[in-house]
Formats: structure tokens, sequence, C-alpha cells
């Protein structure tokens, strides 16, 4: 059950546990959940002892909700997500996204491992999504279909906007001063349900259709969170090229994705960190 007030019983349980009050949530992808690991002062919860939360099944993916604090800011990190190849309804794996928003979240951050389409993308670039194609939504998969409820957020969301452009600014602002510059890209993700990598027809009609990378997470969660008026930013390590012709001897396998995860992971997590500290000045310029 997936009601505002199961969202809310778990929020009210997770805050009554920790002091912490997070303002950044972010979202651990395939071998990038050390970034919950350089968080201080932390409390963890294991996903099956948090009531109504859904538990992760996948190599990879740990399954904890890590509250703490990153250089003095507060945040809670998902380490281990759910996916749609897993199984789940579609509401389950997007629901830590509206517990996120009842624990007084502002802005996401979500990390996943793509297969690159662009042809000048190379094994071990990072994507900050600009966009997104999702076809199981066009399919009628969608986390928001059903009944809405007014105290998430309106019926019919707007998605033009859904990945934040100030920052993604701040991202490749960031991104040049580390000296990120010549792996830092920025490009369309496209979401399909998995857990079958794409063949190489579907490669070819996603490229041609404008998507620059594909996997299978992100986007259910970006639709919910932004449902509920949370801030968005994601960013995709691009872990293989996808295979565009039949002469290829390549293939997809999962180990080359947590192998490319690992050699990225301390660069990925300096930007992420960096972004954290200057997300919380900016919100309190705003206020």
């Amino acid at each position: 059950h997936y009601g505002y007030d199961d969202c809310k019983a778990t929020a009210d349980w997770l805050l009554a546990q920790t002091d912490v009050r997070p303002i950044v949530g972010i979202v651990c992808g395939s071998g990038m959940g050390g970034l919950a690991d350089t968080l201080k002062n932390q409390v963890a919860f294991s996903y099956e002892d948090i009531p109504h939360f859904p538990q992760s099944t996948v190599h990879g993916h740990a399954g904890r909700l890590v509250f703490g604090t990153l250089k003095g800011r507060p945040c809670v990190c998902m380490q281990g997500r759910f996916h749609l190849y897993e199984g789940y309804p579609i509401q389950k794996i997007t629901l830590p996204m509206r517990i996120f928003k009842l624990l007084g979240v502002e802005t996401v951050i979500l990390t996943n491992a793509a297969g690159g389409l662009n042809q000048d993308f190379k094994v071990g670039d990072v994507m900050i999504i600009k966009d997104h194609l999702n076809v199981p939504g066009f399919a009628g998969n969608n986390p928001l279909s059903g009944p809405n409820d007014e105290r998430f957020g309106v019926r019919f969301p707007c998605m033009s906007d859904a990945y934040d452009r100030e920052l993604q600014q701040m991202a490749m602002e960031i991104g040049q001063e580390l000296g990120y510059g010549d792996f830092l890209r920025e490009g369309v993700y496209c979401v399909l349900g998995g857990p079958s990598f794409e063949t190489i027809a579907e490669c070819r009609m996603l490229h041609r259709l404008g998507a620059d990378a594909v996997g299978m997470s992100t986007v259910h969660e970006v639709l919910v969170a932004r449902h509920c008026g949370m801030r968005v930013f994601a960013l995709s390590l691009i872990t293989n090229q996808a295979v565009m012709d039949y002469d290829s001897e390549e293939k997809a396998n999962h180990e080359e994705v947590l192998q490319t995860g690992k050699q990225r992971a301390e660069q990925l997590e300096r930007l992420v960190s960096t972004m954290v500290t200057r997300i919380e000045q900016n919100n309190n310029n705003d206020a």
C-alpha cells in the first residue's frame, strides 16, 4: 500500500529514530553506493527494518537507507534502489521519493549506470541528464497512474522542466573546477523495463529517437519526485557502449557495469558532495 498515510507513517517512524533532518536525498546507482559511506554521524536502516519499505534483490545494490551529514549538510541516502525488472509494482519502486518528501527533502540527486548510445560517449563518461524518454510510460506503466492524491501533487504534472537547469549548470561548473571536463557530458536518458539488455535494433531505434544513453531506472523516481515538488538532478555513469552493428563482437554484461562504477566512483562522489554543499547555500539564499 502506497498511500499518503503509509508514507507518512514511515517518514514519522524514521524521523523518530534520527535527529538528522535531510534537505537533500540521494539515490545511489549500481556500484556507486560508496557515497553513503562518506556521510558523517550516520544512522543507517536496513530496508527490511523500515515499515512499508520495499526490499532490494540485486547484486551491487546494498539495501540501506543512510541518514547523515555531508560536509555539515543533512542528507539521506538510498544505497540500493528498486527496478521494474525485479517484479515490483511501479508505485513501490517510487515509494521512497514520497517518503523523502515527507522527511523534508527539497532536492533529489539520482545516479545510475547506463549504456552509451551517443557515438561520442566513451565508457567512463558521466552524463548529466537533461531530459528523458519514458518508454514504459508510453505503454501505460507510469507510477502516477491510478487515483491522484492532491496532498502529493496535481493530476497532470508538467515534465518539460523535470531536470533542474540551475543544478545542471552548477554540476558543469563544479566538474570544470574539479578537472572533470574531459569526461563530463550531458544528454537524454531513455528508460526501458529490462532485465534483458537491448538488442542491436533497439539500440539503433532509441539512438534515432534522440536518446544518448539507455538504462533501467531513475525516470520513474523523477516523475514522482517532480509530482511532489522536489528539485531533481540526475546523472548517468556510462558503463558500456551500446552495440550498434551486427559485426561487433561486443556484449553487454553486469560485471562490466560494476567495474566501471568502481573506477569512477570516487570522482562521482566528489562531484555530488560538492554539489550538496552548494545546494544548501542556494536554498538559504532563496529564503
